[in-house]
């Protein structure tokens, strides 16, 4: 049996959820609102404010589709209540960002400043020059921009230099050695 699928999810005060027809759920919070189609198969119950993913057997489908149900429903539930965020940092001589309107503006060394339009849902804020925070309730989405920030110069292991996720810690490589005599 899955661990995960079988966690029951807590919904809290303030999300309505609906579980439409062929398992159309839509989550409705303070922070906006989200909807997904899950598999047909997966049972999918509302007792209160708790939800319960079961599977109707135990073939090898089922079974895989039993955990992702139940967290994807657990996202949807945390991103309209909470929200997710990712924050990324820029180190590097010159390295800095901007925001213009909705666009983020990255100088990373190259000939030319790097533009990025941030997707509907996403906000960007950049508190300082070298620190940019994402946030949205869509986890997927939060963590996809993110990575695509992240991807226009991604951290070197000599220098460090680069964008990183302010948890990612770098690891570290020794330059050439000195010539031998």
């Amino acid at each position: 049996m899955s661990r995960i699928g079988r966690k029951p999810i807590e919904v809290p005060a303030g999300v309505d959820v609906t579980i439409g027809a062929g398992n159309e759920i839509t989550t409705k919070g303070p922070l906006g609102t989200l909807n997904m189609t899950m598999h047909t198969d997966m049972v999918i119950k509302k007792d209160g404010n708790v939800i319960t993913v079961e599977r109707p057997s135990e073939n090898k489908m089922h079974k895989s589709l039993h955990g992702l149900t139940r967290t994807l429903v657990s996202n949807m539930v945390e991103g309209v209540s909470a929200g997710y965020k990712k924050e990324l940092e820029i180190n590097g001589v010159g390295y800095r960002a901007a925001l213009q309107g909705s666009t983020l503006v990255l100088n990373l060394g190259y000939s030319h400043p790097v533009e990025m339009e941030a997707p509907e849902g996403i906000k960007i804020e950049v508190p300082s020059n070298t620190q940019i925070i994402i946030s949205g309730i869509n986890k997927q989405m939060v963590g996809e921009f993110a990575a695509k920030v992240r991807e226009k110069r991604p951290p070197e292991p000599y220098k460090g230099k680069g964008i990183k996720y302010t948890t990612e810690r770098i690891r570290r490589k020794e330059g050439k050695a000195g010539a031998k005599k």
